[in-house]
């Protein structure tokens, strides 16, 4: 298992998708507030304020959309260019294989979900003062969620990644699928009672409740925390039974 993260890992780094993003990502994180530090208004906004409206309130749709591409292109590509059928013949045990590509994607995953709660707040800092900055508990609780709920999103993303043995189908179907999931996933709540309470207790919803995480109860908080582990794990191993039975060409 340690030579099979290792070559991942290594795959990963050489990954010209996932260093595009990070780069694409680092040049957004300090070049955003840089323009509204230059519009010369009045008066500049608080970090505290930044992180919650500019920082944690995009980075929703950040965790969902972005590292879709990687999965296209870490995940997917390796079908079309016969390298995943490489990887099956060389002995290791698909539940291994599949598993280890999963953490490795999952840890791209959140390096990319990261880097603006990180680098656009630490940008901000410095152009609008360290006065106003986030409480470090407050940051604390939303950067370890938002590193539970990439690893969530990533597991489901690895998912569909094997069923489809094309990048590009991969990236165009993940982005649609979570741009437009939220309304139909609405509408069947109110349509069908008992899936409500699915719905309210799925990742899908909860992501959403991150940004007040200082305002909930100790219970709500607590199922915040557990709905992302145990997603990953049940779609870690729906990924695992389909990968086990899934013809390589």
């Amino acid at each position: 298992m340690g030579n099979l993260l290792k070559t991942e890992w290594y795959k990963l780094k050489k990954d010209r998708s996932f260093r595009f993003l990070t780069w694409m990502l680092l040049a957004i994180a300090v070049l955003f507030p840089l323009i509204e530090f230059d519009n010369g208004g009045p008066s500049l906004p608080m970090v505290k304020d930044y992180y919650l409206d500019s920082v944690l309130g995009t980075h929703s749709n950040i965790v969902k959309l972005i590292p879709s591409i990687l999965a296209g292109f870490f995940i997917s590509s390796e079908y079309s260019m016969g390298t995943m059928k490489s990887i099956v013949s060389s002995g290791n045990s698909r539940v291994r294989i599949y598993f280890a590509k999963l953490m490795v994607f999952s840890v791209g995953t959140i390096i990319i979900s990261l880097i603006l709660p990180i680098f656009m707040t630490g940008a901000s800092a410095i152009y609008f003062g360290f006065q106003g900055m986030p409480e470090w508990t407050y940051c604390l609780q939303t950067i370890g969620l938002i590193i539970l709920y990439g690893a969530a999103f990533a597991s489901i993303m690895a998912v569909f990644s094997i069923l489809f043995t094309d990048s590009g189908k991969t990236i165009g179907f993940l982005l649609m699928f979570f741009i437009f999931v939220d309304w139909p996933l609405q509408v069947l709540a109110a349509k069908v009672p008992v899936f409500e309470p699915i719905l309210y207790h799925s990742v899908f919803k909860l992501i959403y409740d991150i940004i007040v995480v200082h305002t909930l109860e100790s219970s709500e908080v607590f199922t915040l925390v557990v709905v992302p582990i145990v997603t990953f794990f049940a779609f870690g191993a729906l990924g695992s039974f389909i990968f086990q039975r899934k013809e390589i060409k």
